[in-house]
């Protein structure tokens, strides 16, 4: 007997909240990063990297305005991965905790799902293997930073669809 996934039609629309990022908060997913004057010591509250599962690939992409929902959702189990926008516009992000950062085949835990507003004077880094739906914004076209490996999108790219595997697909809904 052959199981039928829901089509992506059929999946129920499920409305999530999204509120201001603060370091604890974000804690499960990664880590926020924002400013600090130069010479401060590392410290925990900093990204601490995973880049040596390749080559870094440091690049400013470009993306356009898309509806604020989503089916689907990715992660990368090679690298933590950084984001900021380069032109200093809020964006909002979809984000699940990584468990399990060394099983391709774990889906994620859309229990745990968060939706951040980040600032445009904020950057964050997703841990490795953190399951993620965005950036999404209100501005026609923002430039992104994206800190990550240079064949992150081609070999390091894992998807679930959240419409197929759990029936639903999500909106972001703010104030």
């Amino acid at each position: 007997m052959t199981e039928t996934l829901p089509s992506s039609t059929d999946a129920r629309l499920v409305d999530l909240p999204v509120e201001p990022i603060r370091a604890e908060t974000f804690a499960p997913y990664g880590t926020l990063i924002e400013s600090a004057y130069d010479g401060k010591p590392f410290g925990d509250d900093e990204a601490q990297l995973t880049l040596d599962r390749g080559t870094p690939r440091f690049y400013i992409m470009k993306l356009e305005r898309r509806e604020p929902v989503f089916r689907q959702i990715t992660r990368h189990l090679a690298v933590t991965q950084c984001l900021a926008s380069a032109g200093g516009r809020p964006w909002m992000i979809a984000v699940a905790p990584p468990d399990a950062p060394d099983d391709p085949a774990a889906p994620p835990d859309i229990t745990r799902l968060r939706a951040f507003r980040v600032e445009g004077h904020q950057a964050i880094m997703l841990a490795r293997g953190t399951w993620h739906a965005g950036p999404f914004f209100e501005d026609e076209t923002v430039d992104f930073f994206n800190l990550e490996l240079a064949d992150t999108n081609v070999v390091d790219h894992h998807n679930c669809a959240l419409d197929r595997r759990f029936g639903v697909r999500y909106r972001f809904v703010t104030g």
